[in-house]
């Protein structure tokens, strides 16, 4: 009988640092006990085969690892990217099938693609490199596979604290070396509980919204010649910002003073949650929410007036906690979850009145979990 193998990977939330990590700035992000998981044996032939359940089956042949248009924004894409980038570090790669199962809903904010770029990261790290490939590196692969692969623009924040683990606070000013820093908090003990609440909006039609934060950014930086906003000086784009407005349009303008702001935001979160103090690390979280929704504009697809899920999401939220706890957009933003801390005496009165309005099945109690002993 052949050898089966164990893998997984976990979602993971974002805590602080809405679209910041494409522009090269700083993000908190937990990974969460809700995991990709696979059992894998070697098959003896060039294919590597993954049946992830709920889904078709998916082929890709390794001797083969070249980009392909038709691919674009497929799971074939992202395989066969991560499999390149092993190729390309030297490792001899061979076929195997894999049975996928996962607990990280698909558009549930906890993403799941990220997860699964680790995942396979994880699988090929496991059974062709002898496990050489740091965590950080992995989730630099899943990138790579998820830009240039499956050609969508993100940033590295997702498949980091999914392949890294735990609370972390992570600094993309050089993304090739990001600074890692885990952050010793237990959430457990704060008297809150975090959940995700489902928008029950689709992300699918939505890639034109997502690329547009990261298109706009980047034209308020070139500007000033630079690559990224991180690389602008925020005192001199505030002395030109009336040049700006002309060159790029106020939405990029908007979405500048955003990442600004939240980049030293989230260097004040983790100086509240080192210091203990919850109540300022929940007001932060609650400014970001707000500066997503205003600066940003993550909330409401451009267009859309009768469809606004997010946005009634995060509104239903704000009433039923009644000044307690904190709620934003999380993740990509526009469909997916919204981010909410609720006090512990209240989350099953919050999690039945959600559900009532937006179905069953909505809010999600997470918990943060250590998965990756590399940064322990």
């Amino acid at each position: 009988m052949d050898k089966v193998y164990h893998f997984s990977a976990p979602g993971r939330t974002e805590i602080g640092g809405n679209h910041t990590d494409h522009q090269h700035g700083c993000v908190i992000a937990a990974a969460v006990d809700m995991e990709t998981t696979a059992e894998v044996t070697l098959n003896g032939t060039n294919v590597i085969r993954v049946d992830s359940e709920g889904y078709k089956p998916v082929e890709i042949d390794i001797g083969d690892l070249k980009i392909r248009e038709e691919e674009k924004n497929t799971t074939a894409a992202l395989i066969r990217g991560v499999a390149a980038a092993f190729a390309q570090r030297g490792y001899k790669l061979a076929g195997f099938d894999a049975k996928v199962k996962s607990t990280v809903l698909p558009g549930s904010g906890l993403s799941s693609s990220a997860a699964f770029e680790v995942l396979i990261g994880r699988i090929l790290n496991g059974l062709f490199a002898n496990g050489e490939v740091s965590a950080i590196e992995i989730a630099q692969i899943g990138q790579y596979a998820e830009n240039v692969y499956y050609g969508k623009p993100s940033g590295l924040m997702d498949q980091m604290a999914s392949s890294v683990g735990g609370l972390v606070f992570i600094d993309f000013h050089d993304p090739k070396t990001p600074i890692v820093e885990k952050v010793d908090y237990d959430f457990a003990h704060s008297g809150y509980t975090l959940c995700t609440i489902d928008s029950g909006a689709d992300h699918a039609d939505l890639t034109d919204e997502y690329a547009a934060m990261p298109i706009e950014m980047i034209k308020v930086a070139a500007f000033f010649g630079k690559e990224v906003l991180r690389e602008v000086d925020e005192q001199e784009f505030y002395a030109k910002i009336a040049e700006i407005r002309k060159e790029t349009g106020d939405r990029a303008v908007l979405r500048a003073i955003h990442f600004f702001n939240e980049n030293r935001r989230v260097q004040m979160q983790v100086r509240a949650l080192k210091n203990d103090n919850f109540d300022a690390f929940l007001h932060y979280v609650n400014e970001s929410g707000m500066a997503s929704w205003t600066l940003l504009q993550n909330v409401i697809p451009a267009g859309y007036i009768e469809k606004q899920d997010m946005a009634f999401t995060i509104a239903l939220c704000q009433q039923l906690l009644g000044g307690e706890g904190a709620v934003r957009v999380h993740g990509g933003g526009f469909a997916g979850t919204a981010l909410a801390f609720v006090p512990n005496e209240r989350f099953g009165q919050f999690k039945e009145a959600v559900e009532a309005v937006l179905g069953a099945d909505h809010c999600h109690k997470l918990q943060i979990t250590e998965n990756s002993p590399e940064l322990a």
